[in-house]
């Protein structure tokens, strides 16, 4: 096979940047090791930036988003059991969307398969080779059989433990990680949403969180040890747990039922550069990954999206390489500050295991600043919502 762009790993990024080059004439294969039932079933968080909108909107995959998706004005904190709300709307004119990461791959996947694209599922040892030379290739395997794409160049979107950034010399990347203390134990129980809009909560117990995927579907976090395991937190230990960490209001009219869905996650922070090598492009988490506290996976994931799309349009169209090789440069300028404000979100709302007592007051007082200082209040709002994409 011959194409021009290779594209390793099937989800929501691998598949939207399929879409925009599909729509520009630009050939290209989609390779995904799972099958296409497997990748639609993965359970991820679902808080989209505006810029993430407006990227579906131009792939052609926002009237199911537009219909069903829930427009959040703005969110709640709280400490102490006390709650506050940060107006999104009024302080940036933007709102973020709930709309599960599921459902976006869905969307993907239909219109990618009703126009014809070319998605391999089931792609066994994809390996890119030769990046850099003129005869660049992937091999896979497909039902036993060896196979080959000659390409142009790989775009990895294959996640953290995917083949993609391994296929680096280690001594041409750096690599900058925080391992978090502490997991979060997450379920989904089909029982309305405590709020309308989501509540990150700081106590002296740990962290909570209550989010919702649609009216009749919610999904509850609350920060646990890391030796925690899923076994020894039944669903009356845990929401015995989650109502004591949240702002008393809503711990009073919470409602509470069997779980269908639980799992502890451990949070890291994670970035690689540079996010390329020779014709080879790290796209999501294959070059970065971010603790879920501020919503930032997947929106970070669309924005590389976005640099990538551009520099190999203008290639293709414009025979322009300067947006190509600027890419790295770009990406990571809004990666660095979607790593700090997910970091800030996550030292000011968890409680660590060497924490003090004055630890929790300084806790305590930025959130009492935040509550009280609409300048503090505007940082918060413009990172959340998603800071603009950058011109090259």
């Amino acid at each position: 096979m011959r194409t021009k762009v290779v594209i390793i790993g099937g989800g929501p990024s691998g598949l939207l940047l399929s879409r925009l080059l599909s729509l520009e004439n630009i050939d290209n294969v989609v390779l995904e090791k799972q099958s296409r039932e497997h990748v639609q079933g993965r359970i991820r968080a679902g808080v989209l930036e505006n810029g993430t909108i407006e990227m579906l909107r131009l792939a052609g995959v926002s009237k199911r988003l537009d219909n069903e998706g829930f427009k959040h004005n703005g969110i709640e904190l709280s400490f102490k059991n006390h709650g506050f709300r940060i107006d999104l709307k009024k302080l940036t004119d933007k709102h973020v969307t709930v709309y599960g990461q599921t459902e976006v791959t869905k969307d993907l996947y239909e219109i990618i398969e009703k126009e014809n694209g070319n998605i391999i599922n089931c792609a066994e040892d994809v390996l890119p080779q030769n990046v850099g030379e003129i005869n660049s290739f992937v091999t896979f395997k497909k039902n036993g059989i060896e196979n080959k794409i000659m390409c142009d160049f790989v775009a990895g979107c294959d996640g953290y433990h995917g083949i993609s950034r391994k296929v680096i010399p280690e001594n041409l990347i750096n690599v900058f990680e925080r391992i978090y203390p502490f997991g979060w134990l997450g379920i989904l129980s089909e029982t309305p949403p405590v709020k309308e809009e989501l509540i990150y909560a700081n106590h002296g117990n740990g962290f909570a969180l209550a989010s919702m995927r649609n009216n009749n579907l919610s999904r509850y976090y609350i920060q646990t040890s890391l030796d925690d395991r899923v076994e020894a937190w039944d669903d009356k230990r845990f929401w015995e747990e989650l109502k004591r960490r949240l702002p008393i209001e809503a711990s009073e009219s919470i409602i509470t039922g069997r779980s269908i869905e639980k799992s502890i996650a451990p949070l890291r922070s994670f970035v690689c550069e540079p996010m390329n090598w020779n014709n080879l492009f790290l796209v999501g988490d294959a070059a970065h990954i971010v603790p879920p506290t501020g919503a930032k996976g997947l929106n970070l994931a669309v924005s590389d999206v976005y640099y990538l799309f551009n520099g190999l349009k203008k290639y293709y169209l414009f025979n322009d390489d300067k947006d190509l090789k600027n890419y790295s440069t770009k990406a990571l300028s809004r990666v660095w500050k979607a790593i700090r404000f997910s970091w800030w979100m996550t030292t000011t709302f968890h409680k660590f295991p060497e924490q003090t007592s004055f630890d929790q007051r300084i806790q305590d007082s930025e959130l009492e600043y935040l509550e009280n200082s609409i300048a503090s209040q505007t940082v918060l709002a413009e990172n959340y919502v998603g800071l603009p994409y950058e011109e090259f």
